[in-house]
């Protein structure tokens, strides 16, 4: 929508987005993001494009071959998309390619976390396996079993959580959209209630539950939680 119709200045709009791409660029370099790389996906985000190299090195008093290094990031990451058509900067000269971000957020979120994980979390893995295979060819002695000792544990936490951020990746982003918006729903007491519950039902019990569930048609699942969800059941379920 122009902002000029809605009776909205249009340079104000563009400060804001301005002001909104600065501080997604500095909040980038803590998530391992090159500034530039974050600012020009945060421009779009809130712009919504399509926008031109030459819009966007104006927009944000980035060179010419900034820009281009960061969306050559842009695209490596996987954030960001080319327009269909090239387009127009200007009344004069000729059409050049244009961008725009991904708008499912979610999307563009599991792509940067693949992308994280790639960079970092593997090589982390391979460090830590090296270590420990090294520490088991140490001379025996106390401090000796006491770096396998933290090697493995470290390591063992290192690939759990790597497995679980692994699903994360391989999910379909409308099943990640659905399992955060069902969290949202919830009020903070139901939350802990909830991990409470998980955390006094022995491990092996879950395990159990997580594969049966995995086996089940979608149709079953959904009568198994309607049937859970009834009064008298539910009264059951919650020991009263």
């Amino acid at each position: 929508m122009d902002p000029a119709s809605t009776g909205e200045p249009a340079d104000l709009v563009e400060a804001i987005r301005q002001r909104f791409a600065a501080a997604w660029g500095q909040m980038g370099a803590a998530w391992g993001v090159p500034p530039s790389t974050a600012a020009v996906q945060g421009y779009l985000l809130v712009h919504g494009g399509p926008v031109t190299d030459k819009e966007l090195q104006d927009a944000l008093g980035l060179s010419h071959r900034a820009i281009r290094l960061a969306l050559e990031d842009c695209e490596e990451w996987g954030i960001v998309r080319r327009a269909p058509e090239p387009r127009r900067s200007g009344r004069r000269g000729p059409a050049g390619r244009a961008w725009m971000a991904l708008d499912d957020h979610w999307e563009w979120f599991g792509r940067v976390i693949e992308s994280r994980k790639e960079r970092e979390g593997d090589p982390v893995i391979a460090i830590l396996e090296q270590c420990l295979i090294e520490a088991r060819r140490a001379p025996e002695g106390n401090d000796a079993t006491d770096l396998r000792s933290r090697l493995e544990s470290l390591l063992a936490f290192v690939h759990q959580f790597d497995h679980a951020l692994s699903a994360v990746v391989r999910a379909r982003t409308d099943a990640l959209r659905k399992l955060f918006s069902v969290l949202a729903k919830q009020d903070d007491r139901t939350l802990d209630r909830l991990l409470t519950t998980l955390a006094d039902i022995p491990e092996d019990d879950l395990v159990d539950v997580v594969r049966t569930l995995s086996k089940m048609p979608p149709g079953s699942v959904r009568r198994l939680l309607r049937l859970a969800g009834r009064p008298a059941v539910a009264r059951l379920l919650g020991g009263r």
